[in-house]
């Protein structure tokens, strides 16, 4: 890239022919190589519009040609460079320096407010990166078009002759034609000055008379005109263009209006004689250019200072300020600005006049919008209508269309429930209500007998304004009716209670019956609903209800009232089966379905086959599921020392249900959350199967029989926990050193063993500590001691006023 770019700046001209803009990257240039571009551009006396259209011409994608304006633009922001160079412009040009050089196809400075405040309308016409007015530099030669000093014209002939000319126009006006000799052309218009060509050339080619040869003129390359830009403009002086562009494009290049021109009264001067006017607002609103007329050599454009500017505000669609001409009324301006919003308060609008003293506020009314004109700082204000309706009212409840409706004059409440397509059949006839607002916007309910107003018995009434009719449903006024099913059915749980409920209906809702119900004997609880006795202890009727089937339950016509409680029993003697696990060095590891009640770990053992040679009997442990009181009091005590993670916040049915999931599933990995470790001695159990350590087994019991152990674990606070290899005799002191010793915040008398069996053993207090024996696979724990709590300076002052007032009192008994 850099070769490219060197290639462009040291070729005599700015465009080197063997260079492939197609592929130059803006991002890759430095801002010196693009300087560089620029001057040589300049030395060329080449304007924008040349510089950027030879670009494009030459293959520069326009995503890059629009880089380069940009980086361009930036280093005439920041003053890069000589401060008194001259970007591109014709040799002689004045008041463009790099700092305050505007483009014709550049970004302009933005918006005219960048603050917040309101625009004026009509500044981001001009100066919005968004908006480019660049001249068509590929349409037809226009008719009227003035040729020129430095114009190119193509002189085409074609027919019984065929010759091409390139004819330049020379400063004296005046183009060179062979075998015709020297023709002024200067000031002609292409129409004209093609006339003229035909006549001169028609001596030395004869067939142009008869038309057997047709005679073309038009522009090749255009030439550059200046135009000079006047007034409260936003940066004035003398601009460079092509000779096809018109106002419009000048006043981008400059920037447009500044804030005090006017946008209304954009004059158009040539030899001393004003022109045109160019109002643009008839193009920022119709999209009509009227008097944009295409500018010639020195032609001159003057912005006068604006006479009459108004704002709006609110709820227009356009807020801003607007420029206002001579007889415009207070209709045009709101065209203008685009509008009422769908919103807005339309019958009257708010102006904040300017007086020669003072402000003054007046209302202009809806009749006055196409009278009132305009003055110098008016500020209209245009409110928001009221959030309330003049005509609303409202049904809502039993009935078929709920919701607000027209209210028409006499209106009555039969027929706005005409309009909601009538009652409901769950409707409460007896009472219904109208809720009214007082004149004051308090409520008042008005109660009326909704059977007797649709039969006629008594008189229809009449709404109002924001009424609103409430017919209740006899659902709304009772309780939800609904049964209870519990115990051995499918789905147990609340159904809503329908007339002519049976039981086989209840069964049926519930998904069935399970394979444990017991059907000679279901329960019934009814609701007592009256008791004579104030003193009676019964608090439901309970109903028996035999079946000698599960069909014949399901069938049942047994029929239910609301609130029915049915409970369904397990049958007597229904035993689930019961599955335990055994893990480690045995022969046959695996899941074991529990025989009798009274089967204990020695059983477990026969039938798994006895041990490996590698079993380490002294080690092996049973987990066992934790019940809830045990998994409650655990996480209270978790709580209480700050140990509970959210983790272990979940329920203890889930907790059984994931360990005997473990069980089914043959995972070795039982670090639940909560569970209990039982420390059994499976060595005294094999050898005597009446120990008390040949415990019963229970759903869900682990058993692990693990290898020899060789290590002890030493955690908690040790400077370094680790696995320490096991040596028979040592004592904790030993595997605490070997894990660095104890940390400041040990807490050394509680230290304790959990060992491979899960029994546990702490330190006890004698002739100094006497620390528990260690065996292989054991775990050493140091804990932590707790942090002392200072005492505050409330319990320093207390202790020592009660110091004091003891030794006030021995000091009163003493004398």
């Amino acid at each position: 890239m850099s070769l490219i770019v060197g290639s462009i700046c040291a070729n005599q001209s700015v465009f080197a022919q063997a260079v492939d803009y197609s592929k130059i990257k803006v991002e890759q240039l430095s801002s010196e190589q693009i300087l560089q571009m620029m001057t040589r551009a300049q030395s060329q006396g080449m304007s924008n519009v040349e510089f950027y259209n030879t670009l494009q011409q030459q293959g520069m994608p326009q995503a890059e040609l629009v880089k380069l304006k940009a980086r361009m633009s930036k280093l005439k922001s920041n003053d890069v460079g000589d401060q008194n160079l001259t970007v591109l412009v014709d040799p002689g040009e004045q008041g463009r320096s790099i700092g305050n050089t505007s483009d014709l196809l550049e970004t302009s400075v933005g918006e005219v407010q960048d603050d917040g405040k309101p625009k004026i309308f009509g500044s981001s016409l001009f100066n919005h990166g968004n908006i480019k007015f660049e001249p068509n530099m590929n349409m037809a030669t226009p008719a009227n078009y003035s040729i020129g000093t430095g114009d190119q014209l193509l002189l085409d002939i074609t027919g019984e002759n065929e010759v091409s000319y390139k004819l330049k126009v020379s400063p004296e006006g005046t183009i060179k034609v062979d075998y015709v000799g020297i023709i002024p052309v200067a000031g002609l218009s292409i129409e004209a000055a093609k006339s003229k060509l035909s006549n001169r050339l028609s001596s030395t080619y004869p067939a142009l008379r008869t038309g057997r040869t047709t005679l073309d003129l038009n522009l090749g390359n255009i030439r550059s005109i200046k135009v000079t830009l006047t007034g409260f403009v936003r940066q004035p002086g003398t601009y460079t263009l092509p000779s096809v562009a018109t106002v419009f494009n000048a006043l981008y290049a400059a920037g447009g209006p500044s804030d005090q021109g006017s946008y209304r009264d954009i004059q158009v001067i040539r030899n001393n004689i004003v022109i045109g006017h160019i109002d643009a607002y008839n193009f920022l609103v119709n999209g009509i250019q009227s008097g944009n007329v295409r500018l010639e050599d020195q032609d001159v454009i003057h912005i006068p200072v604006y006479q009459t500017r108004v704002e709006f505000q609110g709820l227009v669609k356009r807020p801003g300020f607007f420029e206002a001409k001579q007889g415009e009324h207070f209709s045009d301006l709101l065209k203008y600005a685009g509008g009422f919003a769908p919103n807005a308060y339309t019958a009257k609008v708010k102006v904040f006049k300017v007086t020669r003293r003072d402000r003054e506020l007046r209302d202009i009314y809806a009749d006055e919008f196409t009278a009132y004109e305009a003055s110098n700082g008016d500020q209209y204000i245009v409110e928001e209508i009221l959030d309330r309706y003049e005509n609303r009212v409202q049904v809502d409840g039993a009935v078929f269309r709920s919701g607000f409706y027209e209210l028409t004059p006499g209106m009555t409440v039969m027929q706005l429930l005409d309009k909601a397509d009538g009652i409901k059949e769950d409707a409460f006839m007896t009472r219904a209500y109208i809720n009214r607002l007082n004149p004051d916007n308090t409520q008042r309910l008005i109660s009326f007998d909704l059977q007797k107003l649709l039969n006629g018995e008594i008189e229809d009434i009449v709404l109002r304004r924001e009424d609103k009719v409430i017919v209740t449903s006899i659902f709304d006024l009772r309780d939800e009716i609904n049964i209870n099913i519990d115990g051995e059915v499918r789905n147990p749980g609340k159904f809503q209670f329908a007339d002519d409920m049976t039981l086989g209906n209840a069964i049926h809702m519930a998904g069935g019956l399970t394979d444990a119900a017991n059907i000679e004997r279901v329960e019934i609880a009814r609701r007592i609903r009256k008791n004579t006795n104030e003193r009676d202890s019964v608090l439901s009727e309970l109903l028996l209800v035999k079946f000698n089937s599960k069909e014949e339950a399901l069938e049942s016509d047994f029929e239910l009232k609301p609130f029915d409680i049915i409970n369904i029993r397990t049958s007597t003697g229904y035993q689930f089966q019961r599955q335990v696990r055994v893990e480690g060095e045995v022969k046959y590891p695996g899941v074991y379905t529990l025989v009798t009640k009274g089967e204990k770990i020695s059983d477990l053992i026969k039938r798994a086959g006895g041990f490996t040679e590698f079993a380490y009997l002294e080690g092996a442990s049973l987990q066992r599921v934790a019940t809830s009181s045990e998994i409650a009091v655990q996480t209270s005590q978790a709580s209480k020392t700050d140990t509970l993670t959210d983790e272990m916040e979940i329920q203890s049915e889930e907790i059984r249900n994931s360990i005997l999931n473990k069980v089914k599933e043959g995972s070795s990995k039982t670090n639940l959350y909560f569970n209990n470790h039982i420390g059994i001695e499976l060595a005294r159990i094999v050898k005597k199967s009446d120990s008390k350590y040949n415990i019963l087994l229970q759903q869900g019991d682990i058993l692990t029989v693990p290898r020899q152990l060789q290590t002890v674990k030493v955690v908690g606070e040790v400077l370094s926990p680790i696995s320490v290899v096991y040596v028979k005799g040592k004592s904790l002191k030993y595997y605490v050193n070997q894990a660095g010793g104890y940390t400041a915040k040990a807490h050394k008398s509680k230290t304790f063993i959990q060992y491979a069996n899960g029994a546990v053993k702490g330190t006890q207090r004698g002739i100094g500590r006497i620390y528990p024996e260690v065996m292989p696979g054991a775990e050493i724990v140091v804990p932590q001691e707790p942090a002392k709590q200072k005492m505050s300076t409330q319990a320093i002052v207390g202790l020592s006023s009660g110091v004091v007032s003891m030794l006030a009192i021995i000091v009163s008994l003493l004398k």
